[in-house]
């Protein structure tokens, strides 16, 4: 037998009984501790667990559990939008030490638009945040820290509510009793005091959200940008008012929706925009861009700030369909569950100041849109009709 091929073969040999004593003591010190980093023995529980479970060493079922019950994980602030890098975190709803459940919501982040909750990808225990409230957090950036595994039973030691340290009783000591002080000359009683004009002159200084501060620059800009020309016209809402009373209870029992004015004004106002090319367009720089398409934003204010989400495609829709548009529209936006796809958009904006009583106003064009329509309120008014004066 060549001696050459001998000794490779008793290193090949010498080397396996070394790993594999090496292995075992590995399995040994880690079953005797029962604490391991995952991601420096995650590889050898795979290799060796057949080999552990063989020799009795270790139950990999254990090991499984354990990897499941102390990894971490590292939460990021979502992607929320093209145009949005970053936001204000305005709200921990979960704190350090909550157990939070897949889905659940942990945060909320404040942008331009609208508002964010960040939520919890998976089960698991709070550890660790990197941001506090009204903090402002780019988007990727490590927002919390996770605990992975099963909610934290009940009873255990660190959920124990703590004595608090009683509070030494501290005897008064007894006041000397000091001499009488002879008694001194009254002196005149001030002239009564002119009582202050004005009541209270208190002020309350609030930080605007980032919603507001961002409507109130693109409203400036638009207004500083666009050469715009405001008209005025009256129209006789008799009809109108005659049509609303006579279906609006049928509409209501029927379709679970109120009818009001706003549909017929958009609709309307989709027919006359089909008519009028350049007043259904936008403004892309040094380009007109015509659009073949309806789509009407709708004014809705909210606590927060005005916002304008999106009728799509309105020349296809009828005035239930608009009604029922708006309605769920608008209670996404009072709610704060608008998005911003809701908003995204729009060829053309409609403004009803009229349901805070104004009577005529300047609406603000919505760049990059070319007009806006602004409603206001409805006054009897003496108005000659066929020659004679009527109230309409």
């Amino acid at each position: 037998m060549n001696s050459s091929r001998i000794a490779p073969s008793l290193v090949t040999m010498s080397r396996t009984m070394r790993s594999q004593q090496a292995i075992r003591t590995g399995a040994r010190y880690l079953a005797a501790s029962r604490t391991f980093h995952v991601q420096a023995r995650a590889s050898t529980f795979i290799v060796g667990s057949e080999r552990f479970k063989q020799a009795g060493i270790l139950n990999t079922n254990i090991i499984t559990q354990q990897v499941r019950t102390y990894a971490d994980k590292v939460v990021k602030v979502p992607q929320m939008a093209e145009s949005i890098s970053e936001g204000t975190l305005k709200q921990w709803v979960k704190n350090v030490g909550d157990y939070v459940k897949q889905d659940e919501e942990v945060a909320t982040i404040e942008t331009d638009k609208v508002d964010v909750s960040v939520n919890s990808p998976a089960s698991g225990t709070i550890i660790e945040v990197f941001a506090a409230e009204e903090d402002n957090v780019a988007v990727g950036a490590d927002l919390f820290k996770l605990e992975l595994g099963d909610a934290p039973k009940e009873g255990a030691a660190s959920s124990e509510a703590k004595e608090e340290p009683k509070k030494e009783e501290t005897k008064e000591e007894p006041k000397k009793q000091e001499a009488p002080k002879p008694a001194a000359s009254q002196p005149s009683q001030p002239s009564e005091q002119p009582k202050a004009a004005f009541g209270n002159r208190s002020e309350n200084r609030v930080k605007m959200n980032r919603m507001r501060l961002r409507i109130a620059e693109r409203l400036k800009s638009a207004q500083d940008t666009a050469a715009s020309l405001t008209t005025f016209n009256e129209i006789d809402m008799t009809n109108l008012m005659d049509l609303r009373t006579t279906y609006k209870d049928a509409v209501l029992k029927k379709h679970n929706v109120k009818f009001g004015f706003m549909s017929a004004f958009v609709k309307a106002s989709a027919i006359a925009l089909q008519e009028l090319p350049a007043v259904n367009a936008s403004i892309d720089g040094t380009d007109i861009v015509y659009h073949d398409y309806v789509d009407i934003s709708v004014a809705v204010a909210t606590p927060k700030g005005l916002v304008t989400p999106v009728l799509r495609n309105v020349e296809d829709m009828g005035y239930i369909d608009i009604e029922k548009n708006i309605a769920a529209l608008g209670n996404k936006a009072r709610d704060n569950k608008i998005t911003i796809e809701d908003m995204a958009g729009g060829t053309f904006t409609i403004s009803n100041g009229g349901v805070f009583g104004s009577l005529m106003g300047t609406p603000i064009i919505n760049l990059p849109q070319t007009a806006i329509l602004g409603m206001h309120g409805i006054k009897d008014r003496p108005i000659a009709v066929n020659g004679k004066v009527s109230v309409q």
